[in-house]
């Protein structure tokens, strides 16, 4: 009998757990929330938690895992799961980036494991009837699809409403058609927080002349999930909060005199589907594909395409949130309109700067960057590559970021020690670094002249008047360390050895005095 690890216990983890467990196959829950696991430990004492990543990856019983977890860890889950030889199962989407997810796709095939996501309505049966329907030619020539997935409910700020709930239709609509898009285009509305969009509207056109459209919302009244379907002989409707899935309306377009098109409406009619819950249709596919070596429908080459969709959208979306502002641009980097950037400042490929912040001259920033809203750099700032910046920073002229550090929200930099308002101290600015991987927690003030060790970890609302060692963790007013950091972010607990391993990544380290060493990183 196949043994299954399912990580990430959050709201549709939950889901997961129950239908894996029901099909007799969960051995294992893995999630770093403890009060989580104590949850499901209450409805499932049979089955063993941890909240070790490590522990998942070393269990031989263990050969299929399924992620739930956010959608910027899909890629590097998935990635170690595949290398230590498990079968993975990942919720929608495959990853975040075009180029994660064909290295998936690769590094699937290469260690001959099951690769699937998590594209659940492929598994609806109504979809699967309506699939039928156009291929029996029921519906004649599909001309025209549209969907709407809209709600009130949970919102995020991790990821957009494109990337959380557009995967679905994007996955069925190229599955009804056979084929990929041709051309995408994209519109959003970012309402609620600025840069992460709250409604898209998405443009599909294929090479067969056929057209769709995909409108996603968590900025709607009630919940709707519909999917509509134009053909030249009939129209189909699949609506998944009815009660009846699945109707088509034989309506009919004739021309008067070859001009004038008038419509003949018809009474709709029900088309009976099978009452299968669909997500345990999904988990019963991955684990048949495992036990009888198969392709998954909805496999990492499907994934990637639909990956391809998602990025081509985002892309698209962007430059339409246009105001009547002047800010430079680029094909190798993004600024939001609201935006400026002076001239001599050097953005690397792959940079987004959003809105209402400045960048100024003799400032340069690294690649694939993410500057927050009103966000101030410089001038004559230095910034590494992968450097996020939150809302409401300013980085003077005197602060260095290395690669991969992170500023929290409203994050504080001086430059100098003692200011007045009358009396002129701009050749008195002290150097302030902050080193690769390092973390400044939101509202922490950061006095100049210190360095800040690498992979260190500034709580929020910390005061830093002193230097940090590396792997340092930080807490209070003025800050004292009060421990040590892994290289991800989690906190170590060293033992009378001195020796420490990371809950999460594996990652172990030793303590001699007030310095840390690495023994091997995992991350």
């Amino acid at each position: 009998m196949l043994k299954v690890a399912v990580l990430g216990a959050g709201y549709w983890g939950t889901n997961l757990i129950r239908v894996f467990k029901e099909l007799d196959v969960l051995k294992l829950i893995c999630d770093t929330d403890k009060n989580k696991l104590k949850i499901q430990s209450g409805k499932f004492p049979d089955v063993e938690i941890t909240d070790s990543i490590k522990e998942v990856w070393n269990d031989k019983e263990i050969e299929a895992v399924v992620i739930a977890t956010p959608a910027v860890t899909h890629y590097e889950l998935t990635k170690q799961a595949l290398l230590s030889g498990k079968h993975v199962f990942v919720e929608k989407p495959l990853a975040l980036k075009k180029k994660e997810g064909e290295e998936l796709v690769v590094l699937a095939n290469d260690s001959a494991r099951v690769l699937m996501v998590g594209h659940i309505l492929q598994y609806h049966p109504a979809i699967i009837t309506l699939k039928n329907l156009i291929d029996k030619g029921e519906l004649g020539k599909v001309e025209y699809m549209y969907s709407n997935r809209l709600n009130i409910g949970k919102l995020r700020t991790e990821e957009n409403i494109l990337w959380s709930f557009a995967p679905h239709d994007i996955s069925v609509m190229l599955m009804l058609h056979g084929a990929e898009p041709v051309k995408v285009s994209a519109y959003g509305g970012d309402y609620l927080s600025r840069g992460i969009y709250d409604t898209t509207m998405t443009n599909l056109e294929f090479a067969n002349g056929a057209k769709g459209h995909i409108f996603v919302s968590w900025l709607h009244p009630f919940k709707e999930q519909k999917l509509v379907v134009v053909g030249s002989k009939a129209m189909a409707v699949f609506d998944d909060m009815a009660k009846e899935k699945l109707f088509v309306y034989p309506h009919k377009i004739e021309w008067k005199d070859g001009k004038i098109p008038i419509a003949h409406k018809a009474e709709h009619y029900n088309v009976e589907v099978e009452n299968k819950e669909p997500l345990k249709e999904e988990a019963k596919h991955f684990l048949e594909c495992i036990l009888e070596k198969k392709t998954p429908k909805t496999d990492a080459v499907e994934g990637l395409k639909v990956l391809k969709v998602l990025q081509k959208a985002e892309e698209s979306i962007a430059p339409s949130c246009s105001l009547a502002i002047p800010a430079k641009r680029s094909s190798r980097y993004f600024v939001h309109p609201t935006s400026f950037v002076d001239d001599g400042a050097e953005i690397g490929e792959g940079t987004k700067i959003w809105h209402f912040s400045h960048v100024l001259k003799k400032s340069k920033i690294g690649k694939n960057c993410v500057i927050g809203q009103n966000a101030s750099i410089g001038p004559s700032v230095t910034i590494g590559d992968n450097v996020k910046i939150q809302n409401n920073v300013s980085v003077y002229d005197g602060v260095t970021l290395e690669d991969d550090v992170f500023c929290g929200p409203s994050a504080v930099f001086t430059n100098v020690y003692n200011p007045r308002a009358f009396v002129e101290r701009k050749k008195e600015f002290r150097e302030t670094l902050i080193k690769k991987g390092s973390s400044i927690g939101a509202n922490a003030t950061i006095v100049c002249g210190v360095t800040i060790g690498k992979y260190a970890f500034v709580g929020a609302g910390a005061v830093v008047k002193e230097n940090v060692p590396d792997y340092g963790l930080m807490v209070g007013v003025p800050s004292k360390q009060i421990g040590w950091a892994c290289k991800c972010g989690v906190t170590l607990k060293f033992g009378i050895d001195n020796h420490a391993e990371c809950a999460y990544c594996g990652s172990t380290y030793s303590i001699d005095g007030k310095s840390i060493k690495v023994i091997q990183e995992k991350i």
